[in-house]
């Protein structure tokens, strides 16, 4: 009897595993789902080139059309998976269609975080997931006018560099004393600052926002006693992995759906990947949930594997890269908050290098800006566990 293989998710890693699948022999039926009415596509472009107008729309796709043809690949997209019975393995579908299984893969991303802000309802408030969001901000960023950023991590710094680019005045809000305060500490999270300062955003730390105002359309974000009147709000304070399909499945939840190296997950035929997986990691020691480009892009094939009864764990480091103005930077492990900077170069520059040292002097982690012929070597080094003292 031919098998089935469904997987669940039309980002990155869905279709980076339903290539594996293929690729390693596989040669029973296998169905992607994409609750967008979109080929599958990866996220990076949608905060960098796509969104300053740089890169074309089908540079984010994962695939071409004909791609999935080719291989025999039943891509259904615009419907969503809505349910999960694991006892029968079967997947509802929103349409009302039902799909047998024999092996499932979950890989359903996640979900930009709404805070409950006064107001975060009104017109002119966004948020970035989607191909749809990106398009929607370019044309928003476009036309000019006033643009404020809530939240200062990876994504709102992305955004506002971009808005800032194509010719918006920005104000970048973030709570934390830094942007980028939480990932990189206070010495390279006002390094950031300084940079996006540089090209003429109104960076506001320290500082949470009341409301945002406005009659049916926003009009003005309260940051403490400023109003700061503005055209469109941008809401950049994370994301929350979409675990709904895995709660109603029955999955151990915590973080995400928990998983062990091989990206198996509490109950038998079911595997989750990407940024809704919070996987055991053989070199931490310990479950990791990352939300990087890079973890789904390699988290989709081995769990491919793993679904043909391969026994290949996950262990690739946590990596990340930003574009912002004329930084690039790539950062790769995962450092501590007690650890240590060490900065090899100046920050007085737009070209250095920092490690992140832990109490035994091994290097946990590493990043360098517009450097890019050394993440090979800051890896190794990680890897190597040799103590670098300075």
């Amino acid at each position: 009897m031919t098998e089935t293989f469904v997987i669940v998710g039309g980002g990155l890693a869905g279709a980076k595993a339903a290539e594996t699948l293929r690729e390693d022999g596989f040669a029973g039926k296998i169905v992607l789902i994409a609750a967008e009415d979109e080929l599958p596509y990866e996220r990076p472009p949608l905060s960098k080139g796509y969104l300053l107008g740089s890169d074309p729309r089908e540079g984010a796709y994962v695939h071409p059309r004909e791609f999935y043809g080719e291989r025999e690949i039943e891509l259904l997209t615009g419907v969503a998976a809505t349910a999960v019975d694991t006892a029968e393995h079967r997947v509802g579908l929103a349409d009302g269609r039902d799909l047998n299984y024999d092996r499932l893969l979950i890989a359903t991303g996640a979900q930009p975080r709404r805070p409950p802000i006064p107001g975060i309802d009104l017109d002119g408030v966004h948020t970035l997931r989607t191909l749809a969001d990106s398009e929607t901000l370019h044309a928003t960023f476009e036309r000019g006018g006033t643009v404020v950023v809530i939240g200062a991590g990876w994504i709102g710094c992305e955004v506002a560099a971009a808005a800032r680019t194509l010719g918006a005045e920005v104000a970048l809000v973030e709570q934390a004393a830094t942007p980028l305060h939480a990932v990189l500490g206070p010495e390279l999270g006002g390094w950031f600052g300084e940079l996006h300062a540089s090209h003429g955003v109104r960076v506001i730390t320290g500082a949470g926002v009341e409301r945002i105002a406005g009659d049916g359309r926003v009009q003005a974000v309260h940051v403490g006693d400023d109003a700061i009147e503005c055209d469109a709000v941008i809401i950049g304070v994370g994301v929350a992995p979409d675990t709904k399909l895995g709660e109603a499945a029955g999955l151990e939840i915590d973080n995400g759906i928990v998983t062990d190296e091989h990206l198996r997950t509490s109950v038998p035929d079911v595997f989750a990947a990407g940024d809704v997986a919070n996987a055991f990691h053989p070199y931490y020691g310990r479950r990791v949930r990352v939300e990087h480009w890079a973890n789904a892009l390699n988290q989709g094939p081995v769990a491919a594997r793993s679904m043909l009864g391969g026994t290949e764990p996950y262990d690739k480091l946590p990596y990340f890269f930003t574009d912002q103005y004329d930084v690039g930077m790539e950062y790769i492990g995962l450092h501590g908050p007690d650890d240590r900077v060490v900065v090899r170069g100046s920050l007085t520059d737009t070209d250095f290098q920092v490690l992140w040292v832990d109490a035994d002097d091994h290097v946990t982690a590493g990043m360098h800006v517009n450097q890019w012929d050394t993440i090979e070597e800051i890896e190794r080094v990680i890897r190597a566990g040799e103590p670098v003292r300075g």
